[in-house]
């Protein structure tokens, strides 16, 4: 296949060198993809902030859990670029059509989020399915 055509089939799409090449990211430092030990870092100290005020008010109710922690998703990320768990590790969410990432984009993502399932399913941009869905992608800031 000559280099200018662009691919007519899915699988003609040759695998990027690096996650986010195809989004037009760095490969590395700011704005390049959060790469999985910072979003692992992140979800970790989201769920603790949850189970902590789960605990502290709702007696560790598991509803109560997943509850505040959609809720975190949804309150921070529109306002402060991200979760707390996100801030801390130095990432930010952003919708990939540029601009402020919106309330819709925020509450599609937190949805599938909470499913989990999506949350694993990646693309070679290290982008979940709720991400794609959203629109949106996790950078480092």
């Amino acid at each position: 296949m000559p280099q200018n055509t662009p691919p007519s089939r899915f699988g003609d799409l040759a695998p990027s060198r690096y996650p986010g090449e195809r989004l037009g990211l760095p490969e590395a430092g700011p704005r390049s993809v959060g790469r999985l030990g910072r979003r692992l870092g992140a979800i970790v100290v989201d769920w603790a902030l949850a189970s902590l005020i789960s605990l502290a008010f709702f007696h560790y109710d598991s509803w109560a859990n997943i509850g505040i922690f959609a809720l975190m998703q949804v309150v921070f990320i529109p306002t402060i670029g991200g979760s707390i768990g996100h801030r801390i590790f130095g990432m930010r969410v952003v919708a990939l059509a540029g601009g402020w990432v919106g309330v819709w984009r925020p509450l599609v993502r937190t949805v599938l989020l909470c499913v989990v399932i999506p949350a694993l399913v990646w693309d070679s941009d290290q982008r979940g399915f709720h991400d794609k869905v959203a629109g949106t992608v996790l950078i480092r800031a």
